[in-house]
């Protein structure tokens, strides 16, 4: 019997949790429920002898990691990972895994939530516009861009991909037009739509020199991390171009000074909401349950992120 910890500062639904306790239980696993904590020492004492953490954006740090000598597998309950500290998990020799595919539909409906909202101007009465024909640009071509163009095709967009991992046969069969060149992709497509991670490659990668390349009427769609767009070549983007908007999941940091400078050429959710929905917390708190269940059972590790 292994011991499991559901760490969740923003809890998982009681249909979810429920759900995520009886598949552990059913293998004969003891589940432990740290939720809506305030202080980052409640975390550390309930990961003193557990085998098995279920987190959601929950900071999985080196000090977390220092203060569970028994762990051996992490489960993130979303696609993104970067809020735990892999190098010291690797360390310790302690598996990380996510959940991808499990959010991805939630998190595309939420792009056309939003951008639908922006070009109809709020709904303030003025004359908007329409997305039947425009270009749209998936940044990042995975599960979750996949959800995006299978919805933006249904609006009648011309749909365009760019994903070094993905082939161009993979993206004809998904019926979008496949793109080597990030100068391309952004120089041909008036919205594009990100949906890459957070690391030394993107981090700040989405430039002034690059959105500049846009189309009129530009816009960009965030729902990956905030990290992957330049703050200082957003604000310029917005001087510049008084036609480009920008609409975020993850508010930058200067998101004050935009408000001020730039009103109605924006939305940012008050806090990240994408994976928000009953379906999208249920399908990743059970995938994390199923996992752990296969890592105990056989050692499993297919959607290991670590090294």
């Amino acid at each position: 019997m292994k011991k499991v910890l559901i760490a969740t500062e923003k809890p998982f639904s009681k249909q979810a949790s429920d759900g995520i306790k009886e598949l552990l239980q059913e293998k004969g696993h003891e589940v432990q429920v740290l939720e809506k904590y305030t202080d980052v020492n409640q975390l550390y004492e309930a990961v003193a002898d557990v085998n098995a953490m279920i987190v959601r954006s929950d900071l999985v740090t080196k000090e977390v990691i220092a203060h569970a000598p028994n762990l051996e597998i992490v489960v993130r309950a979303g696609a993104g990972y970067d809020n735990i500290d892999l190098e010291a998990a690797t360390q310790k020799e302690i598996v990380v895994e996510n959940t991808p595919g499990q959010n991805s539909n939630a998190v595309a409906e939420l792009v056309f939530g939003m951008l639908v909202m922006y070009i109809r101007k709020f709904y303030d009465g003025s004359t908007g516009t329409e997305l039947m024909g425009k270009k749209l640009g998936i940044q990042g071509f995975g599960a979750v861009g996949r959800c995006v163009a299978r919805i933006a095709k249904g609006f009648g967009m011309d749909v365009y991909a760019l994903d070094t991992y993905v082939s161009e046969g993979f993206c004809e069969k998904a019926g979008v037009h496949y793109v080597t060149d990030v100068n391309d992709l952004y120089k041909t497509c008036q919205i594009i739509s990100l949906h890459i991670p957070a690391n030394s490659e993107t981090v700040k990668s989405i430039n002034y020199a690059l959105l500049s390349k846009m189309p009129k009427n530009a816009i960009l769609i965030n729902t990956a991390r905030a990290e992957v767009v330049d703050e200082e070549g957003l604000v310029e983007m917005f001087q510049n171009r008084e036609d480009f908007g920008y609409i975020a999941d993850v508010a930058p940091k200067n998101k004050d000074l935009i408000a001020e400078k730039f009103p109605k050429r924006f939305f940012f959710t008050p806090k990240k909401c994408g994976a928000q929905t009953s379906e999208a917390n249920n399908n990743a708190g059970l995938a994390a349950a199923v996992q752990i269940n296969n890592f105990f059972e056989s050692g499993d590790k297919k959607y290991q992120v670590n090294p």
